[in-house]
């Protein structure tokens, strides 16, 4: 199963020295231990733009979609057999990047 984990900030680019060691010291480990499928920092949600295609004409609009002081920093996205195993996984990813982080099954293909 695929989970996505978000990492939680309230500043952008604001990773120190040591926790880029920590970081890729444990992106290391989930790709030794084949759990590794894609990860990366994201930008300031101060540069994102909402895009709202419901209506007959798109809609683009400066981002963030919500005013909020913390947002997904960044994100990992990982592969476990089960939820004990992602938990147990990402407990360490927390504290290699000293921040909170947000677990969330991928759903799967629909049949």
């Amino acid at each position: 199963m695929q989970y996505l984990v978000n990492v939680i900030d309230g500043r952008s680019n604001s990773g120190t020295a040591e926790e880029m060691v920590a970081i890729d010291a444990f992106n290391e480990k989930l790709q030794a231990g084949g759990h590794w499928v894609f990860a990366a920092g994201l930008a300031d949600p101060t540069v994102s733009t909402v895009i709202d295609g419901r209506g007959d004409e798109p809609i683009f609009s400066d981002g963030p979609f919500v005013e909020t002081k913390e947002w997904a920093a960044g994100f990992w996205i990982i592969e476990a057999p089960d939820l004990d195993v992602a938990l147990k996984l990402m407990a360490e990813g927390s504290k290699a990047c000293n921040r909170r982080l947000e677990l969330r099954p991928v759903l799967p293909e629909p049949q």
